[in-house]
């Protein structure tokens, strides 16, 4: 039995909640906040079956997609309250951060 961490951006949370389900996988779902852009992140938790751990990542990685989004970056020393301070940067966002962990015992009670 294995642990699956997945960290997966909001947006793309609805198509992964879908694939999941279909495939029959059981998870708990903990919203989560992402560090360095404070997006909006889900957290998974899935206890998974060694032999169908990869049907779980490849399942992540379907539905999980990089994208660019544009942000505000305030100028050094600059008041981060003032309105249209700081330059449009594109930066990437999205996709997921999967994790594997072994489990050495699970109990339903």
């Amino acid at each position: 039995m294995k642990l699956i961490i997945a960290v997966v951006n909001k947006r793309d949370m609805r198509t992964l909640h879908d694939a999941l389900v279909d495939g029959g996988f059981r998870f708990t779902e903990i919203s989560s906040t992402g560090g360095f852009l404070g997006a909006g992140n889900v957290t998974l938790l899935m206890g998974v079956e060694e032999e169908r751990v990869d049907d779980v990542v490849e399942l992540v990685r379907g539905a999980c997609r990089w994208r660019e989004e544009a942000m505000r970056v305030a100028s050094p020393g600059a008041a981060l309250h003032a309105e249209g301070v700081g330059a449009a940067v594109t930066v990437p966002v999205g996709g997921a951060q999967v994790f594997v962990l072994g489990i050495e015992r699970v109990e339903h009670v």
